[in-house]
């Protein structure tokens, strides 16, 4: 049950919390993986605790040119993906009407364009082979919004409309298209909220707590599975009840 044995997964932002935990929980589960990201050192190291089925792979997803080579650098060592996890993400905060033309181009091109460009590359051979997983990883900011996110909410709910299309385009030939959309996810970044605003803001939480990148990388292994073989164009939200939607 929830066998990825035989099956190549390409992780992009691999050496942050969520996509660590997913490499680690598709690797569990059998597959080979490709680990893409900017900090090579935690490419090294999360190679080093995986030790076996794992391939490195630097890649700047703001570089046109770096993310156009990823799929056929990938493909040269490990000849297919099957599986796509499009997890890499930035965050340029600002409000609207001081955000820079930067801070806006900069965000769409990691968060959106270069999720575009991998699947359309990837689904290229998924399609020749009729089995393929693309899995996206959203934020609950798509689906409600946040002050002083506009740039980020834009990429992350285009990440549905991108999916959902897809979806529909490919599914006659057995690829499914999803979103795994966390909400508040222990991470570097939640460590360093005050304990006060913590507080208040587990308690806007039904469930009481931040998630664990584990549960979010559990819900990527299971859309990866041949078990969620009849999902496809779905958001899965991981964000303990904190909307409900």
């Amino acid at each position: 049950m929830f066998d990825l044995t035989g099956k190549v997964a390409l992780i992009t932002g691999a050496t942050g919390a969520i996509g660590g935990a997913v490499a680690r929980t598709l690797h569990r589960m059998g597959a080979t993986l490709a680990i893409s990201g900017t900090k090579v050192d935690g490419l090294e190291q999360l190679g080093r605790e995986l030790s076996e089925r794992v391939h490195l792979f630097a890649c700047r997803l703001n570089s046109i040119d770096s993310v156009e080579n990823l799929v056929p650098d990938v493909e040269r060592v490990c000849d297919r993906i099957d599986i796509l996890i499009n997890n890499a993400g930035i965050t340029r905060d600002n409000m609207l009407i001081k955000m820079s033309n930067e801070d806006w181009q900069d965000v769409l091109a990691v968060n959106l364009e270069a999720p575009f460009r991998l699947m359309r590359a990837v689904s290229k051979k998924m399609i020749r082979e009729r089995w393929g997983r693309i899995i996206n990883i959203s934020s609950v900011v798509g689906a409600v919004g946040n002050p002083g996110q506009t740039n980020y909410a834009a990429t992350k709910s285009g990440l549905f409309g991108l999916s959902k299309s897809a979806a529909a385009e490919m599914a006659s030939r057995n690829i499914t298209v999803n979103c795994v959309a966390p909400g508040f996810i222990e991470s570097p970044m939640v460590g360093k909220i005050p304990p006060a605003r913590r507080e208040q803001m587990e308690k806007n939480i039904p469930l009481g707590r931040v998630g664990r990148p584990e549960e979010v990388a559990a819900a990527v292994g299971f859309l990866a599975s041949e078990e969620a073989s009849y999902i496809t164009g779905h958001v899965l939200h991981v964000n303990g009840g904190m909307a409900m939607i």
